[in-house]
């Protein structure tokens, strides 16, 4: 695959021995609402892996709600499937019951499932919480893993426009990683301008990144192009367009850097951008790269 010029300026700065993860965000809840049992989070699992990519990662957006990590880490490691896991910030309480979810799941299932933690997720965005509060949050959880011996990676998921506001410094100094939800569509982009939009939001990011805390990685833990759905400005919703945006990201995404395609199944959404459809097929086709 060709690789547009910020593509190509990104991957020459790392090495082509780095090992990336490659996954797909997978929702708590089914498409009707309801929540997921613990063998509809095999059945999710197991149809991901059986992808030509076979995808055995999967970004999760919070750990107590729905019992998420009761019942999506005894799945994960029936199917050997690892999880970046998610914890909500959004009000103490809330706080509290996700953190003691997470806790919970390490001790009894320990570490091996985890790929890394993400404290709140657009919050920034959002606008629902200062940054100063946030870090606090992320290290508040960061402490609690360090003192159970966890050493995985504790970040944060936000949108490129969050994290190049100079107010949200004090966010990316406290994260051992850097979680960018990257959407063209959103942006307005054309399918024909998609590339180009999605590698410069990501080398915006990185020059942040690079003046603040040096060395830390940035990840796009969401992206993806809706097969159905209203128009945004130039970008089209349909399935012809989601193909091609797979095609344009996906094969030189997976060598450059960590990243969770958005989203698994929703099609009752719309936008949508589910990948699987009511009956568990493939809406477009995810090739191998």
């Amino acid at each position: 695959m060709k690789l547009f010029s910020a593509a190509a300026a990104l991957l020459a700065a790392v090495p082509f021995t780095q090992a990336y993860w490659k996954g797909f965000n997978v929702a708590a809840e089914n498409p009707d609402g309801s929540c997921k049992t613990q063998a509809q989070w095999v059945s999710a699992f197991q149809k991901l892996a059986s992808l030509p990519g076979h995808f055995t990662s999967v970004r999760l957006y919070a750990s107590s709600d729905c019992n998420t990590l009761a019942l999506a880490v005894p799945a994960a490691i029936s199917t050997g499937t690892q999880l970046l896991v998610g914890v909500w910030t959004q009000d103490d309480a809330h706080f509290k019951r996700e953190k003691d979810a997470l806790e919970s799941a390490i001790k009894r299932y320990g570490q091996d499932w985890i790929i890394a933690i993400s404290v709140g997720s657009e919050d920034l965005y959002r606008k629902e919480v200062s940054a100063g509060t946030l870090a606090t949050k992320i290290y508040d959880v960061r402490g609690m893993v360090r003192a159970m011996g966890v050493k995985k990676d504790v970040g944060h998921v936000d949108t490129w426009t969050a994290w190049v506001d100079s107010a949200n410094t004090e966010v990316i100094k406290a994260s051992d990683f850097i979680g960018l939800d990257a959407y063209p569509y959103f942006e307005g982009s054309s399918i024909e301008n998609a590339s180009n939009a999605f590698w410069s939001a990501i080398n915006k990011v990185r020059g942040v990144v690079d003046k603040v805390s040096p060395g830390k990685w940035v990840w796009v833990t969401e992206t993806g192009w809706p097969v159905s759905g209203p128009n945004y400005g130039n970008g089209v919703a349909s399935i012809k367009n989601a193909q091609t945006f797979w095609k344009q990201i996906a094969c030189a995404a997976f060598k450059q850097i960590h990243i969770f395609w958005y989203v698994h199944q929703d099609y009752q959404a719309s936008p949508s951008f589910g990948v699987i459809d009511r009956n568990g097929k493939a809406i477009y086709d995810q090739q191998s790269c």
